[in-house]
């Protein structure tokens, strides 16, 4: 269920019976033909699927990530780790304050890889807390299917389009 369809006081009622959340995290950048939403796309589209059947709230994408290589690209956005990690870290005490414990992040973008360290370190210093990192493209089935059809898969090729149309219409 998409927190966007929610109002304060069905989290709140949410939150007397569940403490799960899902918080995506994308980028803004460069993906050849493709949108430059890809990786805000299919790590919230992912969420929603799996969460929204079972009643867990979707959070926003964070939709951007730490992407300096692609800069010279019109259109890509970077932060700074630094700061990235600033964002994640006061998005998760937020969530924390208002009750959630069980957090699964879904990452849509390489780049954001700080942030999965940065989840297990956050996790220990709050009891009770506990926070999944999940690549979207590593899934043990997906990726054995994109090794199937093309061991070179990467980056703004097929593979971030094929979970679902991600090319601008």
């Amino acid at each position: 269920m998409k927190i966007e369809a929610m109002n304060w006081m069905q989290v709140e009622a949410y939150l007397q019976q569940d403490d799960r959340c899902v918080v995506p995290l994308g980028s803004t950048e460069q993906h050849g033909f493709m949108s430059l939403a890809v990786d805000n796309i299919l790590p919230e589209r992912l969420a929603d699927e799996v969460a929204g059947p079972l009643g867990v709230p979707v959070f926003p994408t964070l939709n951007y990530g730490i992407t300096p290589y692609f800069r010279a690209y019109p259109g890509s956005v970077t932060l700074r780790v630094q700061t990235y990690l600033s964002v994640v870290r006061d998005v998760l005490d937020s969530l924390y304050e208002q009750g959630f414990r069980r957090i699964l992040i879904v990452n849509g973008h390489g780049g954001n890889s700080p942030a999965q360290g940065f989840a297990g370190e956050w996790s220990a210093d709050h009891p009770g807390a506990q926070v999944l990192f999940h690549n979207w493209w590593n899934a043990p089935r997906t990726w054995q299917e994109v090794q199937r059809i093309d061991p070179v898969a990467s980056h703004a090729s097929w593979m971030e389009n094929f979970p679902g149309p991600a090319c601008p219409a």
